[in-house]
Formats: C-alpha cells, sequence, structure tokens
C-alpha cells in the first residue's frame, strides 16, 4: 500500500500553491500551518533545494471524530499535502494517505473515519 496520493500538474509552482489551497478549502480543510521546506534548508543548512511546500490541512469536523475515536491520534494530524517544484513547469501534489498511516492503530471505527478523510484528499489532488 503506498502512503500517499499525488498527481503531476502541468503548471507552475506558485499556481498549484494557490489551486491545492483552494481545493483543500473546497473540501472543508483549512491551512494550519505552511512550512516553506526550500527556504528553511537554505537559512539552516545554506543547502539549495527545489520549490517545497508543506501544508498542513485540518478538517475540523473529521479531525474532532478521529480524536473522539482514539485520543492519541493527534500525533498524525494534520493532513500533510505537499507542492513540490518538478521542473519543466511541471509540479507534484501529493497528499498523505490517512488509511496508510491508520494502519498502526487497532481501532476499526478510526480506520472507517480514515476512509472518509482519504476520499477528501483523493478529490482534492483529482481536481486541481
Amino acid at each position: 500500500m503506498t502512503y500517499y496520493i499525488s498527481r503531476l500538474l502541468p503548471t507552475a509552482f506558485d499556481e498549484a500553491v494557490v489551486r491545492t489551497k483552494a481545493a483543500l478549502k473546497a473540501e472543508g480543510f483549512g491551512v494550519l500551518t505552511e512550512i516553506n521546506v526550500q527556504e528553511t534548508l537554505k537559512t539552516k543548512i545554506g543547502v539549495e533545494f527545489p520549490k517545497y511546500v508543506i501544508l498542513g490541512a485540518c478538517n475540523p469536523e473529521l479531525a474532532h471524530e478521529a480524536l473522539l475515536l482514539e485520543s492519541k491520534v493527534g500525533t498524525m494530524l494534520p493532513c500533510n499535502v505537499v507542492v513540490r517544484d518538478s521542473g519543466n513547469l511541471q509540479t507534484e501534489v501529493a497528499a498523505i494517505d490517512p488509511v496508510a498511516s491508520m494502519q498502526a492503530i487497532d481501532n476499526p471505527a478510526l480506520k472507517q473515519a480514515a476512509e472518509a478523510v482519504r476520499l477528501k484528499l483523493k478529490r482534492v489532488v483529482a481536481h486541481l
């Protein structure tokens, strides 16, 4: 089982970030965090790296449901979505597959909830 859902877009990086945020919002996700990996690696260790952003996405209702089912599932939240420059005006968008990440937790109800999140993230990636 792969641990992510992804799609390569024939789109410039900045446009892909905007489109990804809009698609997340349309599925009920907010972006809680935005980590600019390129900038962080340059600042912290002086290395050049292609444009790469990690968006920490959260759907409050689904997160609440998961937390009620498993109190420590917060260690796996929010759902990370990566937007990375693949070169030649192509950008990859990849989202965590929550079903794969929840395999470590033996809770059938949580796995069902993860299926709902997976469906939403698949729609986000598909509609970019």
